[in-house]
C-alpha cells in the first residue's frame, strides 16, 4: 500500500511538472485538467492493484485502451485551448527556448530592438550569394528568418555570416543555423537579451550564477539524507521506542552513520561525477553554467539526483555532443569500480518468486546483460543459474549508477541520449528515433513491469530538442563512433541476458 502511494505521488509530481513546463505557455486548457487526463491510466492501474493485489495482473487491454483514449483526449484538449500567435505559419520555425536557453526570450527589464524592414538591405548584404543565397526573409515578433540556398560548407557559411552580422549589427542578435524540414537549412536572428543585460562586473555575475554556498549546502544536506537511507539499506535495526529523542540519538550515533556512509558516498560520487562531466565540458566551451546542485529527500533513495543549468546557448552540434556524452560516460567510469567492489562483497542467495530487478535483497542479475557479466566477473563460480544477489550497500549505489546511466542515455528529447542523437543525426532524425525508443520501452515494460513508470514518463516527454546556434554542421567520424558506443551501452544495461550468453557464463 505504501509503495503504490509513493509511486502515485512521484508519478503525479513528475507528470505535472512536465505538463507545466512543456505546454502551459501555449494552451489555455488548465494544466490540472491535462495532468488529470495523463494520470488516468496510472490511476486505473494502481486502483486495480489496490483492489486485486499484485498476484492478479491487470488486463493488457485495460492499460492499452485507456492509454490510447487518454492520449487522444489530451491532444483534443491541448488543441482546443491552444494559443495561436499572430503572423504564424505552418512552416518550420525555431524551437521555443526553455530554461537552458533563456536568451531568446525578451523580458520587460531588457527590451532589445528587433530588426526593422528598412534595415533589410544591410541584412541581405550579410549573406554573400556565393555563401548563402537569400530567397526570402520572414519577420516574426521575436525572430527574423532568412531562407535560401546554401552554396558552401555549413561550417564555413555559419562563421562568415556570423561575422558579417556582428559587423553590421554588433551584439544585437544571436545567429541560429537550423535544418529545415524540407532539407534546406535556414538562418534565424533572435534578439540577444543576454548581451543587453550584461554589466561591467562579469566576475560578480559569474559568482552569482554559480552560487557555491547553495551548492555546498545542498551537497551536505544530500549527504545526510543518503546516509540515513544507507542505514536502512545496510539493515541496521533501530530500537522500537516512542521516545523521539532516544531514537534520533541512536540514529545519529557514529557507529550507525558509518554503516550508512558507504551507500551515500558511492551514490553521491556517481551522481556528482556525472554532473561534473557536464559542468567542466560546458566551461571548456565557455558556456555559462551553474555548479552541480543535489536534490536531497529524506526518503526513497535519499536524493532525486543532481543537475546543472546552462545559461548560454550551445554554439554547435560538436559542443552539444561533447557536453551531453561527458556526463553519462564520466558517471559510468565511476560506477564500474563501485559496482564491481560492491558485487564482490554481496551475498549469493537462492532464486525465489520475490526475485525482481529492483529488489536489492534478491536481485536477478540476468535482467541486465551488463549486470550479469559484472556479477559473474566479481563472484565467479559462486554465481550459478539458480542464484540471486543480496546486494551490499555499495553495490546498491553502483546498481543505481547503472540505472541513472541508462535513463540519461535514452535517446528521447532533452535527455543526454536525446542530445547525443540530435548532435549525430540532426533534429528531424532525432525526433523519429526518440519516438521509436519510447514505443520500444513501452513494449518492454509489458514484459518487465519495472520499466512501466520509466516508459510512462518518457511517453509524455517532448521529443523536440533545443537547437544549437549552428545546428547544421555535422559531427566527425570519431564522435559518431562514441555516440554509437553510448547507445550500445544503453542496450547492454537495459536488455535481459540472452540464454546463449547465460549458458556460456554458466549462470
Amino acid at each position: 500500500m505504501e509503495f503504490w502511494f509513493l509511486f502515485l505521488l512521484l508519478l503525479g509530481l513528475a507528470t505535472y511538472l512536465m505538463v507545466q513546463h512543456s505546454v502551459a505557455q501555449i494552451t489555455r486548457t488548465p494544466v490540472w485538467l491535462l495532468w488529470l487526463v495523463l494520470m488516468t491510466p496510472a490511476l486505473l492501474l494502481i486502483g486495480w492493484m489496490l483492489m486485486y493485489g499484485a498476484k492478479q495482473p491487470p488486463p493488457v487491454a485495460l492499460f492499452m485502451w485507456s492509454l490510447f483514449i487518454c492520449i487522444v483526449f489530451y491532444w483534443i484538449l491541448f488543441q482546443w485551448g491552444r494559443r495561436v500567435p499572430p503572423n504564424t505559419q505552418t512552416d518550420e520555425a525555431p524551437a521555443p527556448a526553455s530554461e537552458s536557453q533563456p536568451i531568446t526570450q525578451p523580458t520587460a527589464e531588457t527590451t532589445v530592438r528587433p530588426i526593422e524592414p528598412r534595415e533589410e538591405t544591410q541584412l541581405r548584404n550579410c549573406f554573400p550569394w556565393s555563401v548563402y543565397y537569400v530567397q526570402n526573409i520572414e519577420y516574426r515578433p521575436q525572430a527574423v528568418i532568412c531562407r535560401g540556398q546554401l552554396r558552401t560548407k555549413a561550417s564555413n557559411a555559419y562563421q562568415q555570416i556570423k561575422a558579417n552580422i556582428e559587423a553590421q549589427f554588433g551584439d544585437r542578435f544571436l545567429l541560429i543555423f537550423q535544418e529545415g524540414f524540407n532539407g534546406k537549412p535556414f538562418f534565424v536572428l533572435v534578439p540577444n537579451t543576454q548581451a543587453a543585460k550584461q554589466t561591467d562586473t562579469p566576475q560578480s555575475d559569474q559568482q552569482q550564477l554559480t552560487r557555491p554556498g547553495l551548492a555546498l549546502l545542498l551537497l551536505l544536506a544530500t549527504l545526510v539524507t543518503t546516509t540515513l537511507v544507507g542505514v536502512d539499506i545496510a539493515g541496521v535495526s533501530l530500537p522500537q521506542t516512542s521516545d523521539i529523542g532516544s531514537l534520533l540519538k541512536t540514529l545519529f550515533s557514529l557507529d550507525v552513520l558509518l554503516k550508512g556512509l558507504p551507500y551515500a558516498l558511492g551514490l553521491m560520487a556517481i551522481l556528482g561525477t556525472h554532473e561534473l562531466g557536464h559542468y567542466l565540458t560546458a566551461r571548456f566551451y565557455n558556456i555559462r553554467s551553474t555548479l552541480p546542485y543535489f536534490i536531497p529527500v529524506p526518503f526513497f533513495l535519499g536524493t532525486f539526483g543532481a543537475f546543472i543549468q546552462m545559461r548560454s546557448p550551445i554554439p554547435n552540434r560538436k559542443a552539444l555532443f561533447d557536453i551531453s556524452i561527458a556526463g553519462p560516460f564520466a558517471g559510468f567510469v565511476v560506477t564500474l569500480p563501485i559496482l564491481i567492489w560492491g558485487l564482490a562483497h554481496s551475498d549469493v542467495v537462492a532464486l525465489t518468486e520475490k526475485t525482481r530487478l529492483l529488489n536489492p535483497d534478491a536481485l536477478n542479475p540476468k535482467y541486465s546483460i551488463l549486470l550479469a557479466i559484472l556479477s559473474k566477473l566479481a563472484l565467479g563460480s559462486q554465481l550459478t543459474a539458480k542464484s540471486a544477489l543480496d546486494l551490499h550497500p555499495v553495490a546498491v549505489a553502483g546498481f543505481l549508477g547503472l540505472v541513472v546511466t541508462a535513463l540519461n542515455l535514452m535517446p528521447v528529447g532533452q535527455l543526454d541520449g536525446g542530445h547525443i542523437i540530435h548532435a549525430m543525426f540532426g533534429q528531424r532524425t532525432a525526433i523519429v528515433i526518440g519516438q521509436i525508443a519510447r514505443v520500444l520501452l513501452l513494449l518492454l515494460s509489458l514484459v518487465r513491469e519495472e520499466f512501466l513508470l520509466w516508459a510512462i514518463i518518457l511517453l509524455f516527454m517532448p521529443l523536440v530538442d533545443e537547437p544549437a546556434l549552428n545546428d547544421v554542421t555535422e559531427l566527425d567520424n570519431k564522435r559518431d563512433i562514441w555516440g554509437l558506443l553510448s547507445m550500445a551501452l544503453l542496450i547492454v544495461i537495459v536488455l535481459p541476458l540472452p540464454q546463449a550468453i547465460a549458458n556460456f557464463l554458466q549462470i
